[in-house]
């Protein structure tokens, strides 16, 4: 069996490469446009993976090591608390934004005119997708809140001696 320090920095890197690229192909192939929490999701999710990736090349030194598991681990548990809170706005039990989220580049007044006509309004309270009457947001919360638990549980385990 694998040291359980080697399992936590494995699943460290793959739970938010594995969800950022979900997020993504829903974006780029399934037509499905991320609101402002789902970015907020996202970028939980690429600190963690910039947290897994050094954890992984920090080498033969555990602490190190260990320390950066954790930061990938926290950063994965707040994307899923990110989730879970933008479940609750999908479903109505939080109140959601109250103002537009969409952001627009500089440009010309014509540029930004088209910009503002062209770009879609993507509210943080609709559900654009379901599976099983869970949404992207509550699939992110349960698979990213139990892979950090997972992760934390495993980088305090110690390797067995023999």
């Amino acid at each position: 069996m694998r040291e359980p320090l080697g399992l936590a920095k494995a699943l460290a890197l793959l739970v938010p490469a594995t969800l950022l690229a979900g997020a993504y192909g829903s974006q780029y192939w399934g037509g499905l446009h991320p609101c402002e929490m789902c970015h907020w999701q996202r970028w939980a999710h690429a600190a963690g993976l910039g947290f897994a990736i050094v954890a992984i090349l920090g080498g033969r030194m555990p602490d190190r090591g260990r320390s950066f598991v954790w930061l990938a681990a926290l950063s994965i548990l707040a994307s899923g608390a990110i989730g879970a809170y933008h479940a609750g706005v999908e479903l109505g039990y939080f109140e959601g934004f109250t103002q537009c989220t969409s952001s627009l580049g500089g440009g010309s007044t014509d540029d930004l005119l088209k910009k503002i006509f062209d770009a879609p309004l993507i509210r943080c309270d609709e559900i654009q997708w379901s599976l099983f009457g869970i949404s992207m947001a509550g699939w992110n919360a349960i698979l990213s809140l139990a892979s950090a638990l997972v992760i934390l549980w495993l980088s305090f385990k110690r390797p067995r001696t023999r």
